[in-house]
């Protein structure tokens, strides 16, 4: 697999998301996931991505457990800023006490002496971004954060931030069918030298052809995806589709073909896609090699152009802190 950089920090990533290890898409098993994060690591997945919320810290610990004689190999990025707790009471923290605290208890939790990358996961306006980045300098200059990243911001913040402390990375859910970054932000990342790590790169498993939507067991966040209701389910299916009949006469899968568009899209991109099970890890590492064509990568953007996709990215209620939807 191809290698891109994490800023100009040095580091380097394909990526892993791990969110799914833990909650959102159905029952999870500790075991199953410790061996797929192993098989990522054998074929080249490197670069880790987890946050403090992912299972109410449960993500965490399990990297933790899968880091302690694997540190040197892996470069691990972590979030703070989304506070749950197991009643479901949500609210954005970014306050300068609160991050040296989600700081300390990550690093606990991963059994770490220091993060590579830690994000601000949500913005809270009501902080000002000077405090917030001060406190996120603070870090790398105790030693306990080698660098910094933004997720969900706009260009403006973006900028902003980047004035005060350097960015190493952007992350934002960015996929043929969720293109807002394409809206300032890639060209953003551009001109400040930030890597985009696009998360949800597979639509959260839609674009793949691969989940049945009526079939999501209880407790999956994607049942109560706009994306996956009613009429906008229906417009929706059309697209996977397409896609998957294109997937085909290349002769590829549909998620290789949705990984591809997004690395030939921009040379800043960096995608995370998850996987719970080892055997979609090597579909999805041969697709960072595959090339599209200029009028490949064209029809594509066609096909999944703003107005073809239906419904919102998340419900109401799960915006909170994303400025740019």
């Amino acid at each position: 697999m191809q290698k891109r950089p994490l800023g100009t920090t040095g580091l380097t990533a394909p990526g892993l998301g791990c969110m799914g290890m833990s909650e959102f898409y159905g029952p999870t098993e500790d075991t199953a996931s410790l061996a797929t994060l192993g098989a990522a690591l054998d074929i080249g997945y490197d670069f880790l991505d987890t946050a403090d919320t992912y299972g109410l810290g449960h993500n965490e610990e399990l990297l933790g457990r899968f880091l302690e004689d694997r540190r040197d190999r892996v470069v691990l990025a972590t979030k703070f800023g989304i506070v749950r707790d197991a009643r479901g009471s949500r609210r954005i923290d970014n306050t300068p006490a609160y991050i040296e605290a989600a700081c300390n208890a990550s690093l606990k939790r991963l059994r770490i002496e220091t993060i590579d990358l830690y994000y601000c996961h949500r913005r809270n306006p009501e902080t000002p971004l000077e405090e917030t980045m001060g406190a996120m300098a603070k870090l790398v200059d105790s030693g306990k954060v080698r660098a910094l990243g933004l997720s969900e911001v706009s260009p403006a913040t973006l900028r902003a931030a980047h004035a005060i402390h350097p960015i190493a990375a952007v992350q934002s859910e960015y996929s043929l069918w969720s293109r807002a970054p394409e809206d300032g932000m890639l060209e953003t990342c551009d001109e400040l030298g930030v890597t985009f790590v696009a998360y949800s790169p597979l639509g959260r498993g839609f674009l793949t052809g691969a989940i049945d939507p009526k079939a999501l067991s209880e407790g999956d966040f994607r049942k109560g995806n706009p994306r996956f209701q009613g009429e906008a389910l229906t417009r929706n299916q059309r697209l996977a589709d397409a896609l998957g009949a294109f997937a085909a006469a290349r002769g590829a899968t549909a998620a290789q073909i949705a990984l591809a568009w997004l690395v030939n899209k921009a040379p800043r991109v960096v995608p995370i896609p998850g996987a719970r099970r080892a055997t979609r890890l090597a579909e999805n590492a041969a697709a960072v090699d595959l090339v599209l064509s200029s009028d490949e990568i064209a029809e594509l953007d066609a096909l999944f152009s703003n107005d073809a996709v239906a419904g919102a990215r998340y419900a109401a209620g799960g915006t909170a802190g994303i400025e740019v939807l």
